[in-house]
């Protein structure tokens, strides 16, 4: 009941303009044919971590757990979720100190897109993974399958749960390369800064299927909570600021460029990568207005292109 409460307040709150971002929708009751299922146990329900690695839990007993990782501090609950793939996780709350990584010099600037997933202002171009693309081909066979079972029928749960374990390897596959990524790009960097990407626009366009593969809003979310939590520093450059056209070398703003140039030359001479430059721009404007750790840059700037990212016709394939 209390979590029925709050969603109201958010949704009557999204109407009538007290809450920011986008239009909350009214709270629903979960459907039937939705077979996830989840339970919690606070420090009353008495569960424990025994010194085996099992996990006790009231009224069930005694439970094998894989741990992914050693808790740094005894939890306070446990929640128990089944998802649509049939998995089981524990999820613990615990109260642990943030750790600082040592200082370091370098400072990036990155720039998401579709044919690179990232290109740092370093130059360094990381490849995009197209995770639901590859497993494309698989997951439309699956999908064929579940389409000619019975409704009802033992056979289509069957199907149902098949082709959510097969969603679920590309979504764990997916995170799993965000946080490897992000990792790493804290721990080498004392300074990082992206763009701040109008993904729900990008959502209503034809790269859409691309967009929701690449997971940049998960992305840069590790990037911010991994900065808080190492004691680095982390910005978001304006999507209106020009960084694409702007010449990292003069300054000087070139004019539009079509979707499929990939390098052009100012009139300074300089030729310049279109993406290593966004990136190198992209730094030079983080810094310019540095902000306190997780507090979003703001360089100001007139709307010199289209609040959507712009990437090359073939990248979507």
């Amino acid at each position: 009941m209390a979590d029925l409460n709050v969603a109201y307040r958010n949704f009557f709150a999204s109407v009538s303009g007290k809450r920011r971002g986008r239009r909350v929708a009214p709270p629903r009751f979960r459907s039937r044919k939705d077979n996830r299922q989840a339970v919690r146990f606070t420090a009353n329900a008495r569960f424990r971590v025994l010194d085996n690695g099992r996990l006790r839990l009231p009224k069930i007993g005694d439970l094998r757990v894989r741990w992914s990782r050693e808790l740094p501090a005894p939890p306070s609950s446990v929640t128990i979720v089944r998802d649509a793939a049939g998995r089981y996780f524990a999820s613990f709350v615990v109260q642990a100190p943030d750790a600082s990584l040592p200082a370091v010099e370098p400072e990036v600037g990155i720039d998401l897109g579709l044919t690179h997933f990232a290109v740092l202002s370093d130059g360094t171009k990381i490849a995009a993974p197209k995770f639901l693309r590859r497993a494309a081909r698989k997951l439309r066979r699956l999908q064929q399958a579940l389409s000619r079972k019975q409704r009802g029928s033992q056979n289509r749960r069957k199907a149902v749960v098949k082709v959510a374990r097969a969603h679920a390897r590309v979504a764990d596959t997916r995170r799993d390369f965000h946080h490897k990524l992000s990792t790493r790009i804290i721990r080498d960097n004392q300074a990082v800064f992206v763009e701040d990407l109008a993904v729900a626009g990008l959502a209503r366009t034809r790269l859409a299927k691309s967009v929701y593969d690449a997971g940049w809003t998960s992305f840069t979310a590790m990037l911010g909570y991994k900065a808080a939590r190492h004691g680095r520093v982390f910005g978001r450059v304006d999507r209106w600021f020009p960084s694409t056209r702007r010449c990292s070398t003069c300054g000087v703003i070139g004019e539009k460029l079509s979707l499929n140039v990939r390098s052009w030359t100012c009139p300074c001479g300089t030729v310049h990568d279109r993406d290593v430059n966004a990136a190198v721009n992209i730094l030079a404007a983080g810094r310019a207005d540095r902000p306190t750790p997780v507090e979003p840059v703001s360089v100001s700037g007139r709307p010199e292109q289209s609040a959507a990212k712009q990437e090359p016709t073939g990248s979507a394939a």
